[in-house]
């Protein structure tokens, strides 16, 4: 029933179903520790009847934040590390609250896949703004993006599995994108010409890990359709 609240066992079993079969119970404790933080906070939410769009749109609001406060003088970055961490958890916790609430529906999915992509868009345009090469950071928008097309695409054609958990996928990027913030604004704390060359260095790692993450999805598409063809 719509709105009813969830056990976290129910929820793992939910929530696996909605990620090619993927049991969080099953997890790395880091990853476990992570969703059972969501779905803790999911919970509370949805007690509190906040629908998960609503997460959803202070997630993107908090993503905007990202350039606009990243290019501040001294801590700028450091603020933009912040407001990514908690675009982070916003993206964890609006999917626990559907979850936790039995409230899932293909439309909020589509919402949420929309927000990501803003998000991340958003990120990469603080990244630009500290001083990483715009082709660069195009590059960087790009292959994220085609990643998560060709999953979806793939889903189309009729893979029913997650296919490949690989090294471009979102968690990747909220870590690149928080981590090169941190570290530009440590060494822009040293010389701020520095904080340039760290973001496009972060903005380099971004690149490499999501080209190399889709050819580990389409090696992986390619045999899970291959197979079921």
């Amino acid at each position: 029933m719509v709105g009813t609240q969830l056990n976290w066992d129910q929820y793992a079993t939910a929530w696996a179903r909605l990620h090619g079969g993927f049991d969080p119970r099953a997890a790395a404790p880091v990853v476990r520790a992570w969703l059972r933080f969501a779905y803790h906070v999911g919970f509370v939410l949805g007690r509190l009847r906040v629908s998960p769009t609503a997460v959803t749109v202070v997630g993107v609001l908090l993503c905007f934040c990202v350039p606009l406060f990243a290019v501040r003088p001294q801590d700028g970055p450091f603020l933009g590390a912040l407001f990514v961490l908690l675009a982070s958890v916003a993206d964890s916790v609006d999917g626990a609250v559907a979850v936790a609430t039995n409230r899932t529906t293909r439309l909020g999915y589509v919402y949420d896949s929309v927000a990501d992509r803003l998000g991340e868009a958003a990120w990469l345009v603080a990244f630009w703004l500290i001083g990483a090469p715009g082709a660069l950071v195009a590059a960087g928008g790009g292959l994220s993006w085609l990643h998560e097309y060709v999953r979806a695409r793939a889903v189309s054609a009729g893979m029913r599995e997650i296919g490949a958990v690989t090294v471009g996928e979102r968690p990747t990027r909220v870590s690149v994108a928080l981590v090169g913030l941190l570290l530009a604004g440590l060494t822009g704390l040293i010389d701020p010409d520095l904080a340039a060359g760290t973001i496009t260095m972060a903005t380099a790692v971004w690149v490499l890990l999501a080209g190399f993450g889709l050819g580990q999805l389409l090696a992986a598409v390619r045999r899970t359709l291959l197979e079921a063809g």
